[in-house]
């Protein structure tokens, strides 16, 4: 993990915005099954990524990232405020690791999708996150990002 990916991930962590809570799944985040075999196939990958607005395929569930990368990416999205999105975890199945990396031409995991299109890895999340990108983003799809809310409790102050 870069440097200050990992600075980014360690305060959020510290924050405790991005405590899990003991393990208890998030209201709103299906970490969905693979689904068994050919679950690599194009057109189940086509179906899946676009089932929800938000999409993440990761290593290890919300719950429980298995990579830094992962953790960062469930890490920006609970900071928003993203709770109703599903999680396919690549661990479960190589067939799905292998098919949504061929699916989207991006050799890394974890994988973000809004509203069916392909947005990047943990690097780019965390560059949207930076530059205010996310929650323009996250508008478009009708979701307010819990920043914005805390910007306005810390302007009425």
């Amino acid at each position: 993990m870069s440097g200050s990916l990992g600075r980014v991930a360690a305060a959020l962590l510290r924050s405790g915005r991005g405590a899990g809570g003991g393990g208890l799944r998030s209201p709103g985040v299906r970490a969905a099954g693979s689904g068994g075999g050919g679950s690599g196939s194009a057109e189940q990958l086509d179906a899946l990524v676009k089932k929800d607005k938000v999409v993440v395929f990761l290593k290890g569930t919300p719950e429980q990232p298995q990579c830094g990368f992962s953790n960062a990416v469930v890490q920006i999205l609970r900071l928003h405020g993203v709770r109703d999105y599903a999680a396919y975890n690549v661990l479960d199945d190589p067939q799905l690791r292998q098919g949504i990396k061929d699916y989207s031409n991006w050799p890394t995991i974890p994988q973000v999708y809004l509203d069916g299109e392909f947005v990047g890895g943990c690097d780019i999340l965390l560059q949207m996150h930076q530059n205010g990108d996310l929650v323009e983003e996250l508008k478009k799809l009708g979701i307010r990002s819990a920043l914005l809310d805390e910007k306005k409790d810390q302007d009425s102050k």
